[in-house]
């Protein structure tokens, strides 16, 4: 579901919005410029100090990410390389060269390039897995910030509590003062782990798991790639692909999609009819 991280945060804001207000304390009290100030200004500062301008440049697009990651068609990928499978296995891989122009994913377009190249598969294998591993890598710099968010922030918020503490301290002259000021030395460490358990962590899990998706996805295409190039029959491709879809998905990608990329018959189907 895309909209799944944007629904949790919300529950996840609400829940706690509507517990404090049961209590009796006011949503608005978490609004101290000074708490916002050094938690905020604090996590950003040593995330920076710890990912680098790369990592910090990949916050915004990681929250537009998070917030509505693209569709992962795994069983329409399964019928289009099956497809091409079939089309191979009848007219040679030379014919899939004018198929490269309709296949709208630039990674598996890339590797049937390759393919269509004449290429060994052993190196088709390394240049492919090679960009799964680059695509790993440059998706970590994304989520790693907002991992290393949740670790500073909720520190940052403690540090936070001990300098207004500081402050209290230092006025004990005033003892009417002394509650409320108390309580607004708390609101830093609210802030921080709050942040920290609310926004960055779970966003940074969020990305990480798409990412994760997106490299077995890739790792689907090139077993399918290796499995078109050796020739295997359609039905063969068609059960090697299926081991990467849940159960629920893979009869979604028996159906047929078009008549240049109908499947095979399953194995046992096919001598039953």
């Amino acid at each position: 579901m895309k909209a799944a991280t944007v629904i949790g945060l919300v529950i996840a804001l609400v829940g706690l919005a509507g517990g404090a207000t049961i209590e009796g304390t006011a949503v608005t009290a978490v609004i101290q410029p000074p708490a916002l100030l050094i938690v905020l200004g604090g996590t950003f500062g040593a995330t920076m100090a710890a990912c680098g301008m790369e990592g910090v440049k990949s916050i915004a697009p990681g929250y537009k990410l998070a917030m509505s990651p693209p569709e992962l068609d795994l069983p329409g990928r399964v019928r289009e390389l099956v497809g091409l499978a079939e089309r191979a296995r009848k007219e040679g891989l030379l014919a899939l060269e004018g198929e490269l122009e309709n296949v709208e994913d630039a990674y598996m377009r890339s590797g049937l390039q390759l393919v269509v190249d004449g290429t060994e598969p052993e190196l088709v294998r390394e240049v492919l897995e090679g960009e799964i591993d680059g695509m790993e890598a440059r998706h970590k710099s994304g989520y790693d910030a907002f991992e290393k968010a949740g670790g500073f922030a909720p520190t940052i918020g403690i540090i936070g509590t001990v300098l207004s503490l500081i402050h209290v301290l230092g006025n004990l002259s005033d003892p009417g003062s002394l509650g409320p000021a108390i309580s607004g030395a708390f609101i830093a460490t609210l802030l921080g782990v709050g942040t920290a358990n609310i926004v960055y962590l779970p966003v940074g899990n969020r990305l990480k798991k798409l990412s994760g998706q997106e490299a077995a996805m890739r790792t689907m295409v090139l077993e399918g790639i290796l499995a078109i190039q050796a020739g295997d029959n359609p039905r063969i491709v068609t059960e090697k692909l299926l081991t990467y879809l849940p159960p629920a998905d893979r009869e979604a990608a028996r159906e047929p999609s078009g008549p240049n990329l109908r499947l095979a018959d399953p194995p046992g189907e096919a001598q039953a009819a």
